[in-house]
Order: structure tokens, then sequence, then C-alpha cells
């Protein structure tokens, strides 16, 4: 039985996923933000995927290195074995020098069947590289997502057991939601400020969860929860599963 919006037991089973890892408090797209967001109790984890020179999916969020790295120029002009020795974590925080820029494998090995990922992909090449990366790890529990809707839509005809999300940033989402579910898409993720009632009970009545991003705000949170969504992108995940805790105990007391 699906439970009343806003109550305790939603805002107890809100999925939560953790957008670049914790990027709040740790250097985004990096090991460190990933076990942050673990630790944190994120179900789940949001990376970006660009290709090496050499075809290997590397987890950073720009096609360029210098905004989250102390490298220089387009990723793909980097072979894989020199993007990893790059300094991912010092513009972030002194702490954090040294931090690496991670393959998607490395990524994938670490979060091994504990943690949902979400991998973002960009461009046709990425996505072929992410299906064969993926006959790798069988077990993992991953979700793959883009702006790109055709390209998900191909990728579903070459895997159709590949969990898809439909990432969606314009008002004329309808045509975004058809298309998810055309392709058997798990999820449509449409930007926070563009949700709407109509948008959820479409979604409700194709069978498609809805992932808002990003929301860190407490006030946010809440109208979330109250509009009955199945999760949110978070870049606090710490931040957020304190306040739903502390929304699951009032909820409690007024039911």
């Amino acid at each position: 039985m699906r439970c009343p919006e806003g109550s305790a037991a939603q805002a107890a089973t809100l999925f939560l996923w953790a957008h670049r890892g914790a990027s709040a408090v740790a250097p985004e797209n990096t090991l460190a933000a990933f076990r942050a967001a673990e630790g944190a109790g994120a179900g789940g984890i949001e990376l970006d995927v660009h290709l090496s020179r050499d075809g290997i999916p590397v987890v950073i969020h720009d096609e360029t290195l210098e905004r989250t790295s102390n490298g220089h120029g387009q990723v793909a002009r980097w072979s894989a074995a020199e993007l990893v020795l790059l300094d991912a974590g010092g513009w972030f925080a002194p702490a954090f020098s040294g931090e690496r820029i991670p393959t998607l494998e490395q990524v994938l090995a670490w979060a091994g069947e504990r943690l949902r990922v979400n991998i973002e992909i960009k461009t046709a090449a990425a996505g072929a590289a992410v299906l064969r990366l993926l006959r790798d790890f069988p077990r993992s529990r991953v979700l793959v997502s883009s702006f790109d809707h055709r390209l998900l839509t191909q990728l579903h005809q070459q895997d159709p057991e590949l969990s898809l999300g439909f990432l969606g940033e314009t008002r004329f989402w309808r045509r975004g939601v058809r298309r998810a579910v055309a392709a058997g898409a798990e999820s449509y993720h449409p930007r926070a400020d563009l949700v709407s009632r109509p948008l959820l009970r479409a979604c409700r009545s194709a069978g498609l969860a809805v992932y808002p991003w990003t929301i860190d705000a407490a006030a946010e949170v809440d109208r979330f929860l109250l509009l009955g969504v199945s999760g949110l992108f978070v870049n606090d995940p710490q931040c957020v599963a304190k306040h739903l805790k502390s929304k699951q105990t009032t909820l409690k007391l007024q039911e």
C-alpha cells in the first residue's frame, strides 16, 4: 500500500542519490566524496563519465580538467594512466590534496553491491564503453542516465535489461516521459524547479520513479516529501538524512 504523502514512512524510505558523491563536503566525483556519501547513509551515488584518450571511462564531470584538477585541456587528450595521476582534490581543500580522478572501473569495484551507482553519460562512445565495462560487473546496481534521450533509447536496444534514468531540464517534459516509457526506463530525473503535480501524476501512472535534482535546503526537502517523489539528488546527504530523521520523528508523533 502506498503511504500517504509526507508520512513518516515516506520520510524513512526517501531514496538519496549523492550528487557527484557528497560533493558539499569532499571534492566531487572522487572516491573521497563517494566514501563520504556512503558514510552519510546515501542509498546511491551519482557520477559523470568521460573517455580518456585510450577509451577508458573516467569519472569527471567536465570535458576539461581545469576546474576540478591540476590538469589542463581536454580529458580526451590524456590517457587514463596520466589522468589518474592528477590531483583532483587540492582545488577543494588542502586536506584533499592528492585525491585522484578515479576510473569507472575503480568506482564499481569499490561500490560492489552496497550502493546503487548512477552513471551519467554524455556521448554514444561513452555509452558503448560503459556497456562493455558493465559486463565485468554483473552484480553492480547500476542506473545509466543522460539528457540525450535518443542515446538512452539506443542503449536500451543494445541491452534491454539496463536500468535507465531520463534526465529532464525543460518544461516540455511530456515527450521525455513518453520516451522514457517507450525505452522501459526506471525513472525520470527532472530539474527541481520544473517539478509539477501533472509531471508527477504522469510519471506515477507510467510507473516511473521521480528523482529531482539537486536539493539540499530543508524547506525544499519538505516540499518534495509532500509531493511524494521517490527520492532526491543531494550534495550533502548527511545534512539531508539528518533532517529526514528529524522529520520522521515529528510525523510519527502527528500520526
